[in-house]
């Protein structure tokens, strides 16, 4: 990420011919919202004086309280490469202010901050996130509409003719380039029309914006390419969903906080805690990091997502998973989250668990080397394998009850969040689905 000021951004648009500028946040479900402005109204936007009406946005505020405003952070400037080049459009993502200019408590951005500012006072100075993002490409009907029908039967590694989304795929890389991203590799997945396009790490704040650009990224190319981008994380049965791995490290001194190269797995103690922490509180974070109904269709057994609650540096099955690279590149690998997931909050709560391990020495058990999804209950029981929830409701049961989530978000993103998807789940346990109907309908 460029590191601009204020007045950078003012003589960049300036001199490449910018005319509008959409200033962006994100809502506490993960949605993209922006204000556009004209390139006259820049600096008026970059001191803060850029308002907008919090009470329409979903669980900002009352109407009572609706006055909000936008504090761009100039090192998000960025130019989008699709747009016309004459008059350009760029865009500058905000934290969200109180009228007083004081940081707004539920701000999703801001909640990542506070986590980052703990992580610091620890003295780690810095949290790299590494995602890989995958999504299904779908075919348009006749009216414009997505559908679910593919365009490929490609698997894992295929290229083209067999790999239609080639060209698509292509076009996101080259656009995303021009963004600033480092794009690390792209493939096809191992479902029909799905697709991972993975960038490179960087410090848990640029991610968790990167992440937010390159879903809106991939959606606008495959528009224009004449097809319907999903980062829905399960959406045809039978084949495998849609999951965003999360690589992460800290940073202490310059140094990697979790490579030992004494230890037989060359991993520190504060690796060992911090996995320790992550197993403690993963169902207590699993409705951040798997937000929606649908994302518990994607994590049951034989479709390569985690299921179970272990860890491993040889296999693939467990909840985390350690990649073989050591020294610098030393990470873990947390297989849970979707790209459905508000991931300023995801990655905050990832963070707070994991510092939680560290702070009270939470010791991991053993790792789990043989494949989870072919031991029996009784096997996992001796173990001590215990399971991620099942629902979207027994999620959130778990996030209510527990004291470090509701620390983290704080009580105005904890309640609000809580309320939303309490009224989703409702909303969806309540509607006639058709498999009640092809089994139901006849036969009683």
């Amino acid at each position: 990420m460029a590191k601009y000021n204020r007045e950078d951004i003012v003589k960049l648009v300036k001199e490449l011919d910018v005319k509008f500028v959409r200033l962006q946040f994100t809502d506490i479900l993960g949605a993209l919202k922006n204000v556009a402005i004209t390139s006259e109204q820049l600096e008026k936007a970059l001191d803060n004086k850029c308002m907008f009406d919090g009470s329409s946005i979903e669980g900002f505020v009352r109407i009572e309280e609706s006055d909000m405003y936008l504090a761009p952070d100039p090192c998000t400037f960025t130019i989008f490469p699709w747009r016309p080049q004459t008059g350009k459009v760029a865009r500058l993502i905000c934290d969200v202010l109180n009228p007083d200019g004081t940081p707004f408590i539920g701000d999703p951005r801001y909640a990542l901050k506070r986590a980052l500012k703990k992580a610091a006072d620890m003295g780690y100075e810095s949290f790299n996130v590494g995602p890989e993002c995958e999504f299904f490409l779908f075919l348009l009907d006749s009216n414009g509409k997505p559908t679910i029908k593919t365009q490929d039967n490609a698997s894992y590694f295929d290229l083209g003719p067999v790999d239609l989304g080639e060209d698509a795929r292509r076009n996101i890389c080259l656009a995303l380039e021009e963004m600033g991203f480092e794009i690390e590799a792209s493939h096809h997945e191992v479902a029909p029309g799905q697709h991972e396009i993975d960038f490179k790490y960087q410090e848990a704040l640029t991610t968790a914006d990167n992440i937010m650009t390159f879903k809106m990224v991939v959606k606008a190319i495959a528009q224009r390419c004449g097809l319907h981008a999903t980062f829905m994380p399960k959406p045809i049965f039978g084949v495998n969903g849609s999951g965003m791995h999360t690589n992460v490290s800290l940073f202490k001194d310059g140094k990697n906080a979790f490579y030992d190269e004494n230890d037989p797995l060359q991993l520190s103690q504060d690796a060992y805690w911090f996995i320790g922490g992550i197993m403690k509180h993963i169902k207590a974070i699993t409705a951040l990091t798997n937000p929606l109904v649908n994302s518990y269709k994607r994590l049951v057994p034989d479709y390569e997502a985690p299921v179970y609650i272990a860890w491993s540096a040889r296999n693939r099955s467990p909840l985390i998973r350690i990649p073989a690279t050591r020294k610098e590149s030393t990470r873990l690998e947390l297989r849970t989250p979707d790209p459905s997931c508000n991931p300023y909050l995801a990655l905050a709560a990832i963070l707070v668990a994991g510092l939680d391990g560290i702070a009270n020495k939470i010791q991991p058990p053993p790792p789990t080397n043989k494949n989870i999804f072919r031991m029996t209950k009784k096997e996992r029981e001796q173990e001590g394998i215990a399971s991620l929830p099942a629902s979207l409701e027994e999620a959130i049961n778990e996030m209510e009850t527990s004291t470090l989530v509701r620390e983290l978000l704080g009580e105005h993103i904890f309640s609000k969040y809580i309320e939303a998807k309490r009224k989703e789940w409702d909303d969806y346990r309540t509607k006639i689905t058709q498999w009640e109907i092809e089994h139901y309908l006849t036969k009683y």
